[in-house]
């Protein structure tokens, strides 16, 4: 079972791996530095949107390598 297309799957490793977490650390440190406020929810909520693109990332992996067998 596939979740997501070739390009999608693309895309959306790309901000799991590459995108968030550099936002994620980019908005913690500059808010901190400037003393924005919220920074650390900010920060946290792309951290958790994360975690769940990594989740669902990993589920179709699983799904496309069954596939492949």
């Amino acid at each position: 079972m596939k979740i997501f297309n070739d390009r999608w799957y693309n895309v959306l490793k790309y901000l799991a791996m590459i995108a968030l977490p550099a936002l994620a650390l980019f908005t913690q440190t500059l808010f901190g530095i400037w003393g924005i406020p919220y920074g650390e929810q900010i920060s946290a909520t792309i951290v958790a949107v994360n975690a769940l693109l990594g989740a669902l990332l990993g589920i179709s992996t699983i799904g496309y390598n069954k596939s492949q067998k």
